[in-house]
This record gives C-alpha cells, structure tokens and sequence, in this order.
C-alpha cells in the first residue's frame, strides 16, 4: 500500500480494497496509531479504550499483528523496548532514538535511492528495502544533567 490513510474512510476503503473486514476494533487501533506515531501496543491500548472501553489487551494484539502483516501498519522493533508501530508505510524512511528517554523520531532517507543503503554482498537476493536505526541523544535529554532523562 503505497499511501498514508488518515480517515476511519480511508482505513476502510483500504481494508476493503484487501478483502479484510472493516470492524470497529481495527478502526479504533488505526486511529489510535496514526495519532500517537512509534506507540507501543499498550499505549494504543489505552489510546483506542478511549473511543472502545471494553477494547481487550489482546484483540489489540491480534489487530496490530494483522495490520502489520497486511502493510496497514509497520512494526518498529527497538532494542532494550517493547515493538512500536507507526502508519507511516508505503516510503523509505528510517529512525533515530533517543538513548536516554527512548523517544523515537522519523528519519528521510540516508542518501541515494531506495534502500539507501547497499552492502557488498546480497546473498543472491534483491534488496528492497533497509531498516536503519539511528541511536542519539534528543534535545531535552542533552539538556539535562548526565543520567537523568527528560
């Protein structure tokens, strides 16, 4: 999927467009997602209990499993953190993360054309796309005194 939904009318036209069913929890966890960008599962919970309270833990789960296997939703795996998923799909873009506080921040593509990056050696494979994880400190962070976080 090639664009960035931003409308329970564009998320359901494009679970429609897949052959999925357009069901309220799945809107909620979409919505819930494109507001809070790089959220963890529960911060979505708690987002999308405010539009669904008898939302459970793990409808979400399932919801953002499926999402992310359809290309609704992609999956930012981060060390030391749960996974966090973000609408932003269909470019190339990569992350920066804070070293202290965890924040998470999109970043444009390194340099060049998709993938942005190109190793020596491919194993006999085409590469299509490269996920970059940059690791830093944020402006509030580096604000503070050593050891405290933001």
């Amino acid at each position: 999927m090639d664009v960035e939904p931003k409308s329970s009318q564009t998320w359901s036209a494009a679970l429609r467009s897949m052959g999925r069913r357009v069901t309220r929890q799945r809107l909620a966890v979409l919505e819930a997602a494109h507001r809070h960008p790089h959220a963890s599962a529960e911060t979505i919970l708690d987002a999308a209990r405010a539009e669904l309270p008898a939302l459970t833990a793990p409808s979400v789960y399932q919801v953002l499993t499926d999402l992310s296997e359809w290309g609704l939703l992609r999956k930012l795996e981060t060390p030391d953190s749960p996974a966090r998923y973000e609408t932003r799909i269909g470019d190339n873009h990569h992350h920066v993360m804070c070293v202290r506080c965890g924040a998470v921040e999109d970043v444009s593509c390194v340099v060049g054309h998709a993938p942005c990056l190109t190793p020596a050696e491919t194993g006999g494979m085409r590469i299509v796309a490269a996920d970059v994880l940059f690791r830093g400190l944020c402006a509030a962070c580096e604000a503070t005194p050593d050891g405290e976080t933001a």
